[in-house]
């Protein structure tokens, strides 16, 4: 098996010095080249076109978008965008999502080497991750990170708080809840545009960066018929909205009689997110039950297989994107490994699967 062909793109010396050695040390890695711009990368193509670059946003001479949509244009290929994390850049790095990029690794403005040395594991697997990428899906869907520490001790148990009402058998109000990783910013897109103001309520758990999530949110609330917000603690779930987890917070389901509302808490990492796509199943399946119905979409990893197999047990519809669609097949394949999707669906019937709700 040939070794992944990586392309690094920084105009800072030490990020291109500590990821070209990070990535060139790890087995099945070749750095085939570390850039300080664009233009550069463009002439460094025409030689040799890697599998995987790890790009910046903000570079002289070219910024990274303009390059990334260049990049998508001409031949798609995983892109990770490695940005500096600032309210300012948020919006910036949602373009580059939108535009095609497969993953946000963050960078501080401080610290920068020792953060990138001690999150090098991770870096690894967001390039590994970022090469199995469907770059088909990407081509047609051009317009997380995992956090670092380590995962809870006792899974999404340390999150759900004991006493929690139990789902009823029948309320007039359903939910729907959507969980997502790589690549789940453009699929979002696709099945939340798709969907009319009438629909069932909708939380969603997309793992993205602390800061990341409010401007993902208002970006899609300008595109979509339905609202579409970050969740702030006690939002109500109401038909036409729809209330995306806030990035380094838990989001949670809780029931008050026939109504739901969400709770945004802090609290340790499960399997390695905050928020954590588990969590949110897991408390859907104890609050709603058979009034929900579970959708798992593109990404890496095993987040959320163990919640839709309880949705699944609680009575709730689970539906699972299918792997054509998916730019990673790793969380839906896990999860129909586990037993806990009912059936399995193309990205673009995923809305109407969701108006079925109704």
């Amino acid at each position: 098996m040939s070794a992944i062909k990586v392309m690094v793109v920084d105009d800072s010396a030490v990020v291109r010095q500590v990821v070209a050695g990070l990535l060139a040390a790890a087995p099945g890695i070749e750095v085939v080249a570390a850039v300080a711009d664009p233009l550069l990368a463009i002439e460094r193509l025409k030689l040799q076109w890697p599998d995987v670059i790890v790009l910046d946003v903000e570079m002289p001479r070219m910024d990274g978008i303009t390059f990334l949509r260049r990049i998508m244009g001409e031949r798609p290929t995983p892109v990770v965008i490695c940005s500096t994390l600032t309210e300012k850049g948020a919006k910036t790095t949602m373009e580059a999502l939108a535009a095609g990029a497969v993953a946000i690794v963050t960078k501080p403005k401080l610290g920068l080497k020792q953060f990138l040395t001690e999150s090098g594991d991770e870096l690894v697997a967001t390039v590994r991750a970022a090469a199995r990428a469907n770059v088909r899906r990407l081509a047609r869907s051009r317009a997380g990170q995992p956090a670092l520490a380590a995962p809870a001790k006792n899974t999404a148990d340390v999150i759900l708080a004991p006493g929690t009402p139990r789902a009823m058998a029948q309320t007039t109000e359903r939910v729907v809840a959507l969980g997502t990783s790589t690549g789940g910013t453009q699929a979002l897109e696709e099945v939340l545009t798709a969907l009319p103001r009438v629909c069932p309520g909708i939380v969603i758990v997309q793992h993205m960066p602390e800061k990341f999530t409010a401007a993902f949110a208002a970006r899609l609330d300008g595109l979509c018929d339905i609202s579409v917000r970050e969740a702030q603690h006690n939002d109500r779930v109401v038909p036409g909205r729809a209330l995306i987890a806030p990035g380094g917070r838990h989001l949670l389901l809780k029931r008050s009689g026939a109504q739901y509302f969400v709770e945004v808490v802090d609290g340790p990492l499960v399997n390695r997110h905050r928020p954590s796509v588990d969590v949110m199943f897991r408390s859907v399946a104890k609050c709603a039950g058979a009034n929900a119905l579970g959708v798992i979409m593109t990404g890496m990893g095993d987040d959320g297989a163990a919640g839709l197999l309880e949705m699944r047990t609680a009575g709730a519809r689970t539906i699972a994107q299918d792997e054509e669609s998916c730019v990673v097949f790793g969380m839906p394949r896990e999860a129909i490994k586990r037993g806990g999707v009912e059936r399995t669906l193309p990205l673009g019937a995923v809305a109407q699967e969701i108006l079925k709700q109704l």
